[in-house]
């Protein structure tokens, strides 16, 4: 009988070709996997320079009450731990953006099913699939791109960050370096941005709201969007109350407390001048918080009541563009600015940069020359016809008043007495040394036609030579400064020391005659009841420019309206919308 060989040996050579095979594959699959991580991570950025990275410095403006209202680069608030933060801001991020941060090891494929299944049922994007380990890796490290490469890298890096770092610590990167719109980095930032605090001491909704911004900066901005951001501050208190961290009753309380403050002017003319102004005083590199002299209510009535008076009586007299100055007549600070209609549209600041000839609001030069050379504003000069050569200057209303006080021709503005009283202080040459020496910087005409104002001048520049006249003869320089605070440390500041260039007395008959152009003469649309106003009024030839400085509770006030191209407008002076426009400013004066 025959019987066939067992089979072992086979089995055996068929079980090692199969573990030489599993082998060389695992071999070559290791290689390729390492080749392939090694081609991902070519170009990973150092994450220990990554943590340290280079970024703009920022310069925070804030106004005089201390409230953030403009900035520029990037800005960033003091690098906070935990144990700096009310207990609910790091909750509140953890319940809206990872709620299982403190279980998974950086990549949680729950929470990514969870965020999958909910987007489905909702039909739109709720929740997000990345941990806050993953948004550390990516934002600090990678770009936005969407590739499988950059995927791959926020995996490796996520990984990492989760084997180098605590918890603790992964989190206090994410509070200081997550972006919160409004060029602010971190919570500190974007509290004091939002709330005029430190992060310290936000409040249980205003963590919420905070915790909520990094979905979409943009979108949920207080600054932007206030209601948008009060949906989606309540939307955090759920999601607190749903993991476990609020009462639905605290909740509840908290979103009946969420209110923001009015939208802060963006105050662009200001902020722009401002911010130049601090440059020489910075070191290159440098964080700087600049304390400014910005009114904030009094620059919200000045840009609406410009916009108004633009949009409406302006429009229809074919007035295009506006400038205003309020500035303090003591000191020099600025307190409101709008140097056009609207900022965003045109972001050239009239108010500084503009050389329009004044016109009639020259005047005072010359009147102040003439008391310099012995004159008074009672004394008497005369209104009657002169000629120069081929130039015979005539009144705006074309008659002759003959014999008339000085005081009684600056108030209703007459030519022919300021080109008598400008021959009579010794020519241009002297008006144009005694409008330098109070603040009038540019060159001026050395002509007979400057007692008319045909030189150019700046509308800051004017209004701050006018101050002069109501401080008792100090040249002040128009600052925008307060105090500056560079890297944590202050910054002494460079002033020009305050001059006396004008006698007292002579400053207080400017004054004066000043109020009678208010009280009785060109500019009695300036006045306010019950208040002491002075100033003067200026038009230019064929209406192109229309002039209003003036002074009332301790503030000077200028204004000017035309047209960028210099067409001429429909009949409007210096008494008529200038002095208007004055008027509805001043009334929002308190002092």
């Amino acid at each position: 009988m025959y019987y066939a060989p067992p089979l072992t040996r086979p089995r055996r050579r068929l079980g090692w070709r199969l573990l030489k095979w599993t082998v060389i594959l695992a071999v070559w699959g290791g290689i390729v996997l390492g080749l392939g991580l090694l081609w991902f991570a070519s170009d990973l950025p150092r994450p220990e320079a990554a943590l340290d990275a280079a970024r703009r410095p920022s310069l925070t403006l804030q106004d005089r009450s201390g409230h953030v209202y403009a900035s520029f680069g990037d800005v960033v608030g003091d690098p906070l731990r935990l144990s700096d933060l009310p207990a609910w801001l790091p909750a509140a991020a953890v319940a809206v953006e990872d709620r299982r941060f403190y279980q998974h090891g950086g990549l949680d494929m729950i929470g990514i099913a969870r965020a999958v299944w909910v987007n489905v049922s909702s039909g739109r994007l709720v929740q997000g699939g990345s941990t806050i380990t993953q948004q550390v890796a990516k934002n600090l490290f990678l770009t936005n791109a969407r590739t499988l490469r950059r995927k791959v890298q926020e995996v490796l890096l996520t990984l990492w960050l989760e084997r180098s770092f605590s918890k603790q610590e992964i989190l206090e990167i994410w509070l200081n370096r997550v972006y919160l719109g409004s060029g602010a980095w971190g919570m500190d930032a974007a509290a004091r941005m939002y709330f005029g605090i430190s992060a310290r001491k936000v409040t249980l909704w205003q963590a919420a709201v905070l915790a909520g911004l990094p979905r979409a900066p943009s979108r949920f901005n207080p600054h932007v969007d206030p209601a948008a951001a009060a949906t989606r501050g309540r939307e955090v208190l759920a999601a607190m109350v749903d993991t476990g961290v609020l009462k639905p009753e605290q909740a509840q309380a908290a979103a009946a407390q969420i209110a923001f403050p009015p939208k802060p002017s963006g105050a662009g003319y200001f902020a722009d001048w401002v911010a130049e102004q601090a440059q020489p005083q910075l070191a290159a590199g440098a964080d700087a918080v600049l304390r400014t002299t910005l009114d904030a209510r009094l620059q919200s009535v000045v840009e609406a009541r410009l916009a108004a008076l633009l949009g409406g009586p302006g429009a229809a007299d074919a007035v295009g563009q506006g400038a205003v100055v309020v500035l303090d007549a003591r000191s020099g600070a600025v307190r409101a600015m709008a140097g056009g209609q609207d900022y965003h549209a045109s972001p050239y600041n009239r108010a500084v940069l503009a050389r329009r000839q004044p016109g009639s609001s020259f005047k005072p030069f010359v009147w102040a020359a003439a008391l310099e050379h012995g004159m008074r504003p009672d004394d008497i000069v005369t209104d009657a016809p002169i000629r120069l050569g081929n130039w015979a200057p005539a009144n705006f209303d074309g008659r002759f008043r003959g014999d008339i006080s000085l005081e009684d021709a600056l108030a209703e503005s007459i030519n022919t007495v300021s080109v008598r009283l400008l021959l009579r202080s010794g020519g241009p040459a002297v008006v144009a040394e005694l409008a330098h020496r109070l603040g009038i910087a540019g060159p001026l005409r050395n002509n007979d036609t400057l007692a008319l104002g045909t030189a150019e001048v700046g509308l800051l520049e004017l209004a701050s030579a006018y101050a002069t006249f109501f401080n008792g003869g100090t040249r002040i320089a128009p600052t925008g400064i307060e105090a500056i605070t560079a890297d944590g440390r202050g910054v002494t500041l460079s002033r020009m020391p305050a001059q006396h260039v004008l006698d007292p007395d002579i400053a207080a008959m400017m004054a004066r005659m000043m109020v009678a152009v208010v009280s009785r003469g060109s500019g009695r649309a300036a006045a306010l009841p019950g208040r002491t106003v002075a100033g003067k009024t200026g038009t230019t030839q064929d209406y192109r420019d229309a002039w209003f400085i003036g002074w009332t509770g301790g503030m000077i006030i200028g204004v000017w309206l035309g047209n960028d191209d210099d067409k001429p407008m429909h009949g409007i002076t210096g008494g008529s919308l200038p002095a208007r426009l004055f008027h509805d400013i001043g009334a929002e004066i308190r002092g």
